[in-house]
């Protein structure tokens, strides 16, 4: 037993002054005391400073929870906990409720987790977060000496501070005058968080990381609904410029007659409504970042000017003969398929190779299901404290029926399902989203998931007819009641050959 947590004690120790990411060295935390300790579940909380308590890593718990926010007064038992600045134990016939319950992962029905014990975190007398342990067995506990839980809490506590102060060498002062900065705050006001752990979000951070520091330009490009907006806001956060406006410009909804005004301003007398002069979205951002999203739709007529800007770097408002020259990292986004607009003549080719430096494409949701749960727990916070539900959360079951969709509408439209069937089952008293409260259109089987499966980009044949093989088979199989055979018999072929590709993909 020593052996073990002296091993474990050393590995967190070296991670301190290690250049991990910082959910790895929570995770790595939490790793050695599931080593250690005879818990089933544990969980390491870090207090922001609304008084939340945020999950950073967590072990033998659903995914879901890294997305959700714990508000101390709606849970007693985390309360207690951060009152306390010894190890707080609950037995198995505590009253409390475990905030925990149902979250417990490869447990089909919900029970109540039986043993509890927790430990709050403090740096320099200020308390920083909570360190708690679940176990199934009554009296698991019992025989664990304070002394020892109370080092992985001083290690815990030493590594939510290392984080939190190297987070905030990273902070810039941020200027609190002029409209540039008014835009600032606004944008940063809306929740930026980009939620998942998938390799392909790995992927795309990388990507971000990759292209944020320098004055590249970026054409970001998706389908609908996959948070293409919010890409552009993360490359602008970990700029040079982060510090100055990122100005948003919706291509699509400028009027023809007034896009020029818009993009490079006017002067007084320009045309008529032009009652005085009016910096133009490229003035505004000077210095910043400009944010085109829809490019695509962009007239040519304005596809000319916009790449004069680009060319030169000197914007003239309408009606001056004035040139203003401006500092602007651009960065455009599209839903549509450019290199196919240049053939149709709907898109100029040399402004798409001015804007694609730096191309990011992001993945649509089905290409990254595994990042569900942890989407859904954070998807369904905002219901959780509008309605002071804490513990509202899915079924076990009902997360893995939605990691088989192919939701056509991305992240935006599992929102709207989830918020839809959380309202559902909170008007019938209800804590666990099962799956009946969702709509009978958000099925798998929905035929207008269909067109998901026409790229929005380009892709290899192969992958796409496999992929589609995958979801047909794996569908047919649910609906025969997972029999080989009778699933052979729907899909008219022979019962070996398809057992064969259930096999290569995985399906089980």
């Amino acid at each position: 037993m020593q052996s073990n947590i002296d091993a474990a004690l050393l590995n967190i120790a070296l991670n301190l002054s290690t250049r991990l990411a910082s959910d790895h060295h929570y995770q790595s935390l939490i790793d050695g005391v599931e080593q250690v300790f005879p818990c089933d579940a544990c969980a390491l909380f870090v207090l922001d400073q609304q008084g939340f308590l945020i999950p950073v890593a967590v072990k033998g718990l659903s995914s879901a929870v890294l997305g959700r926010r714990f508000l101390p007064s709606s849970h007693p038992r985390l309360a207690k906990i951060m009152a306390s600045k010894t190890p707080v134990r609950f037995d198995a016939d505590s009253p409390l409720p475990d905030p925990f319950d149902g979250l417990l992962i490869n447990i089909d029905t919900e029970i109540n987790v039986h043993d509890c014990l927790g430990c709050s975190l403090y740096v320099d007398e200020q308390l920083v977060g909570v360190l708690s342990l679940d176990s199934l067995a009554v009296g698991a506990f019992d025989d664990i000496d304070n002394l020892a839980i109370e080092t992985f809490a001083a290690l815990a506590a030493a590594t939510v501070r290392n984080i939190a102060q190297f987070n905030a060498l990273k902070l810039q002062n941020k200027k609190q005058k002029s409209l540039n900065e008014t835009l600032i705050q606004q944008a940063r006001s809306q929740h930026n968080e980009m939620i998942g752990f998938s390799p392909e979000m790995d992927a795309l951070k990388t990507n971000i990381l990759t292209v944020a520091q320098s004055n590249y330009a970026v054409l970001i490009s998706g389908e609908t609904g996959t948070g293409k907006e919010l890409v552009a806001h993360a490359i602008h956060a970990q700029s040079h410029r982060a510090d100055k406006a990122m100005i948003y410009v919706n291509c699509a909804a400028l009027p023809e007659n007034l896009a020029e005004s818009e993009l490079f301003g006017h002067v007084k007398g320009a045309f008529t409504g032009a009652n005085s002069h009016r910096a133009g979205k490229f003035e505004l951002a000077d210095g910043g970042t400009l944010f085109l999203d829809e490019i695509g739709e962009l007239p040519l007529s304005l596809q000319a000017k916009l790449l004069r800007v680009l060319q030169q770097g000197d914007v003239q408002r309408v009606g001056s003969d004035r040139h203003h020259h401006v500092d602007v990292r651009i960065i455009a986004a599209t839903n549509r398929h450019l290199e196919q607009e240049i053939e149709n003549g709907n898109f100029r080719a040399d402004l798409y190779h001015r804007l694609n430096v730096f191309p990011i494409f992001v993945p649509p949701l089905r290409q990254r299901l595994s990042d569900i749960p942890v989407l859904a727990g954070y998807l369904l916070e905002k219901v959780r404290q509008q309605f002071n539900v804490p513990n509202l959360h899915i079924h076990p079951k009902t997360l893995a029926l939605l990691e088989k969709q192919l939701w056509p509408g991305n992240i935006r439209e599992l929102e709207h399902s989830l918020t839809r069937a959380a309202l559902r089952a909170i008007q019938y008293g209800e804590q666990t989203i099962t799956e009946h409260y969702f709509d009978n259109t958000a099925t798998i089987d929905d035929v207008k998931n269909t067109s998901s499966l026409f790229p929005q980009q380009s892709q290899p044949m192969r992958e796409l007819v496999e992929d589609y093989q995958k979801h047909l088979i794996s569908h047919s199989y649910d609906k025969m009641d997972k029999n080989w055979s009778k699933t052979a018999r729907f899909l008219q072929m022979d019962r070996g050959n398809l057992y064969r590709m259930g096999k290569k993909f995985n399906i089980h």
